[in-house]
């Protein structure tokens, strides 16, 4: 065998070798970014019990390749691919790292200022305007009444009559019967003793389907009577609690309007976004008109 045939097969041997040594590295990175996708999809789908979603990706449009040029261009347009795929891949997992973050901001914000307002609730009140002077004055020592704020029915009989006429239902279902009495008071406007109906139906009845509305309209009954504070913890807890409850999508909506009644229109947007983000789709075509006209209010970038 002479030279010149030597140098020819030690030629086409590489030929041979370079896009065999090329093909081994995309597979390597194929593996890779199978096992990244799957890690992903796992953490954006935890029910999907494992199935691969595949990549809406489709191949360029490749030239045919002339007789006689080697055949390295369907390994670079896979690499080209595989480089675009992992690309996308990245920026996917940056939103979710994203989107993780916002929300435990979010939660965090929520909880710090639960705090704060536990602790205001759970400090003495104030004494009364004048009242402090006026024991100063006369010598007198007795301790005076504690001021009545919101008359429970047992000493205003004017409010007992209204509470009365409120009737209690029974239809045999208790957790029923316990949300429709709640609810009966709330729309006579006995704000205090429906949010008194309605916590009972929820701790009783936390399992119970109407659960969910029970808290949401406890959140209703202290907004309407003026007590932003206290519905801002009630519905935050029945979307943290309840997240699939019925009336969830309902309770982060209000809470917005709690945050903006309490001049947080910063955390109303977040609370906002939130609900767009978990229940899209869900909402109906009313409460997505209020949330957009909410968002407005709040000057939501």
């Amino acid at each position: 065998m002479n030279r010149l045939s030597v140098a020819l097969i030690l030629s086409g041997a590489a030929m041979i070798a370079q896009p065999g040594a090329a093909q081994n590295v995309v597979e390597a990175r194929v593996d890779r970014l199978e096992r990244e996708m799957r890690a992903v999809q796992r953490k954006v789908f935890p029910g999907g019990a494992g199935q691969m979603i595949e990549p809406q990706i489709t191949a360029p449009q490749s030239p045919l390749s002339a007789p006689g040029v080697p055949a390295t261009s369907a390994v670079a347009d896979l690499t080209a691919r595989i480089s675009s795929l992992e690309s996308q891949l990245s920026s996917l997992t940056g939103q979710i790292e994203q989107n993780q973050f916002k929300l435990r901001q979010l939660e965090q914000a929520f909880e710090a200022y639960k705090r704060s307002t536990d602790a205001k609730l759970a400090a003495p009140s104030a004494a009364v305007p004048g009242e402090g002077a006026g024991v100063a004055a006369s010598g007198d020592t007795r301790a005076a009444p504690p001021p009545r704020i919101n008359a429970p029915a047992a000493a205003d009989p004017a409010r007992a009559e209204q509470v009365a006429a409120v009737p209690r239902p029974s239809t045999g279902d208790a957790g029923e019967d316990a949300y429709t009495y709640g609810y009966r008071l709330w729309s006579a406007k006995l704000y205090p003793e429906a949010a008194a109906a309605l916590k009972t139906a929820v701790a009783d009845h936390p399992n119970h389907r109407r659960a969910s509305f029970a808290q949401n309209l406890l959140g209703r009954a202290y907004l309407d009577d003026g007590k932003p504070s206290l519905a801002s913890i009630a519905f935050y807890d029945n979307y943290k609690k309840m997240p699939d409850g019925e009336r969830a999508p309902d309770s982060l909506y209000y809470l917005g309007q709690a945050l903006i009644q309490l001049k947080k229109p910063a955390d109303a947007c977040k609370v906002y976004d939130e609900l767009t983000d978990v229940y899209a789709g869900k909402i109906s075509a009313s409460m997505a008109a209020d949330s957009a006209r909410a968002r407005t209010t709040a000057k939501c970038k």
